[in-house]
């Protein structure tokens, strides 16, 4: 990066040199024609297409020498103002850094936390792209099928591999990447590498580990999902969730409307029943005192990994249509939901108990479940059994429209907020990282 600069700039210095010379030249050295001797006096309020005023006679190539030179000096300026821009471009952008999306919740990176384009739009596409400047770095990002190891351009000298390391298959596919990534580093291609990694969910990551830095490889920050035992704010940090991409849940502008408007139901809850598991007691607790009746159910005894375009609008329109989304815990407590319930103005009413797994087993994990949200004070509803939530449905029945107005404001402006400081936070752990230090 470093030598393609000094490249760039030498390359400017010496087009600034070249025209700098063309340009004293066109001024002091060029030959002129000669022009006719003019009288000691010219009245200069005659009409000037005349072709002789008495004895003077008229130089009909001084308003082309005037010309040329007027044009000179524009295309001097114009140089001068195309070498400062490019130096003033190359000091603002410090860093630039290329993200492999391979992993769907790299859409969430891209598309809802930076507000990034992708192109084409064509979610089926096999290559799609985008690119953005923010802080000091120039991001682009790159997702589909068709990046593979070694049949694209590495185009930055440090790397953002997202991966999937859920289930062992998808843990194959992850040290792929990073096996390729750790030959560019040894072949001097590139000079920095971060992971945001979608952790397991009962955060069994530990075959990560071995690429750390910190423990002898090449990974210099991991980002990783849910309450990883090993987050210490150093190098490893806990990255949300978000929504699930890989439905194609898209990027949703709040309205005047959803925000205003009186909603149909007081709550719902569209997911999969486990046996055996807390689902099936919200379940049983709904059917009590007909609460089922106020409240969008749809239940399902298996969990599907797509949705039909039906399934897809029905959840869709019960997030809009409902006060409060409830959250039951899955696998781990942090879900999908949460975060799509957030674009919709429904406000989370979260199972606020820890699931069984090695996640939050850490003396820094006191706020665990959901750490992360919880410090940055996500206006959500957290019980600890559902026991509790007739009496929450019982006070929702007496909130007004306009209280329920007031607290989906504060529920959409603080996921907004929690996205800008996401990306910031991103942003600043890789330039605090990546950048080369000002200390001696």
């Amino acid at each position: 990066m470093r030598g393609a600069r000094k490249r760039l700039c030498s390359a400017l210095i010496v087009a600034y040199g070249l025209f700098s010379l063309y340009a004293a030249y066109t001024v002091f050295l060029r030959p002129r024609r000669a022009a006719a001797p003019r009288p000691p006096h010219r009245d200069r309020r005659g009409p000037r297409d005349h072709v002789s005023l008495g004895n003077e006679e008229w130089n009909p190539w001084e308003g082309d020498e005037k010309n040329e030179l007027v044009a000179s000096q524009q295309r001097y300026e114009a140089n001068l103002k195309m070498i400062k821009n490019a130096r003033s471009h190359l000091e603002q952008t410090s860093l630039r850094v290329q993200i492999w999306g391979k992993a769907a919740i790299g859409l969430y990176l891209w598309q809802h936390i930076f507000g990034g384009h992708l192109q084409p739009g064509d979610v089926t596409a096999q290559w799609r792209e985008g690119s953005q400047k923010a802080g000091k770095t120039y991001f682009s990002f790159i997702t589909g099928p068709s990046a593979v190891p070694g049949y694209f351009s590495v185009e930055a000298e440090n790397v953002v591999l997202v991966l999937n390391g859920r289930e062992q298959a998808k843990i194959t596919y992850a040290t792929q990447w990073l096996h390729y990534a750790q030959t560019l580093i040894q072949t001097h291609k590139i000079q920095h590498v971060a992971v945001v990694l979608l952790g397991n969910e009962q955060c069994n990551n530990q075959w990560i580990q071995p690429y750390l830095k910190r423990h002898g490889g090449f990974v210099n920050l991991l980002f990783v999902t849910y309450d990883y035992a090993l987050v210490n704010e150093e190098d490893i940090f806990q990255w949300p969730l978000g929504v699930a991409t890989y439905r194609n849940f898209p990027v949703v502008e709040p309205s005047w409307s959803m925000v205003h408007d009186p909603r149909l139901y007081l709550c719902n809850f569209l997911g999969t029943v486990y046996k055996n598991s807390s689902r099936e007691t919200l379940m049983e607790i709904l059917k009590q005192d007909g609460l089922d009746k106020l409240c969008w159910i749809a239940a399902r005894e298996q969990w599907q990994p797509q949705e039909t375009n039906e399934s897809f609008k029905n959840y869709q329109d019960a997030l809009l249509q409902s006060d409060l989304t409830l959250c039951p815990v899955g696998i781990n407590t942090e879900c999908y939901r949460i975060y799509e319930a957030c674009s919709y103005g429904s406000l989370p009413v979260i199972e606020d108990v820890m699931t069984p797994g090695d996640c939050g087993n850490s003396s820094m994990y006191h706020s665990a479940p959901l750490q992360l949200l919880k410090t940055t004070g996500a206006p959500f509803i957290f019980i600890k059994n559902w026991k509790e939530l007739p009496a929450v449905l019982e006070k929702e029945k007496k909130m007004s429209l306009q209280e329920k107005i007031q607290r989906r404001r504060k529920l959409i402006e603080w996921y907004r907020n929690f996205k800008a400081w996401m990306k910031q936070k991103f942003i600043n752990t890789l330039e605090n990282s990546f950048l080369p230090s000002d200390k001696g």
